[in-house]
């Protein structure tokens, strides 16, 4: 499929330098790629289709900073890791904001408990506690398959770093996870 990955790469570049047809065309090849990788971070699809959503806007408004130093897809990943954690974040403070008005629901509502159950959803919070120095590399790397080197190019960091980066990344994450047992609000 590399002529696909071409043309996206090409229609990008005329976006990025200014072209409102191609901006309107790279924004439909990319929305269901985006979706996935939105996806892979929300396991609830209508929180997967608010991150992308974001990160469509934000490719729109955006793409002029794209400067072809890594590939397109490449920017655009960190852009939809970056997106989705942003989402995660904010659907987590609604939540927050509206069980601390309300009596616990008799059954549990799948579209709220997406956001603060399931693995993806600790392992969200879990790059959340180990900042975003280490997060960052870790989830281009883990959540969305980028190579040492796309990560390093991405990151504007020497491969060394990145690789070191993302080790201690995962000790970390490792660590709070396995620890992360049923937690109280004990505080």
């Amino acid at each position: 499929m590399p002529d696909d990955h071409d043309a996206v790469e090409r229609t990008a570049r005329a976006a990025a330098g200014g072209d409102r047809d191609a901006l309107e065309a790279l924004l439909a090849q990319v929305r269901p790629e985006v979706l996935r990788l939105c996806g892979r971070f929300l396991p609830n699809r209508e929180d997967a289709e608010e991150a992308c959503q974001d990160t469509l806007l934000a490719l729109a408004t955006g793409i002029g900073s794209f400067d072809g130093r890594s590939s397109f897809r490449t920017w655009l990943y960190r852009v939809a890791a970056n997106r989705s954690r942003s989402t995660y974040h904010a659907l987590r403070r609604r939540w927050m904001v509206e069980t601390a008005r309300a009596l616990p629901p008799e059954r549990a509502d799948p579209a709220r408990t997406s956001v603060i159950a399931g693995t993806r959803l600790d392992l969200l919070e879990g790059l959340d506690a180990i900042g975003t120095d280490l997060a960052e590399p870790v989830a281009l790397r883990d959540v969305m398959g980028l190579s040492y080197r796309e990560v390093a190019q991405l990151l504007g960091l020497p491969e060394g770093t990145v690789k070191s980066r993302i080790h201690e990344g995962r000790r970390r994450l490792r660590a709070r996870l396995t620890d992360a047992g049923p937690r109280s609000n004990d505080s």
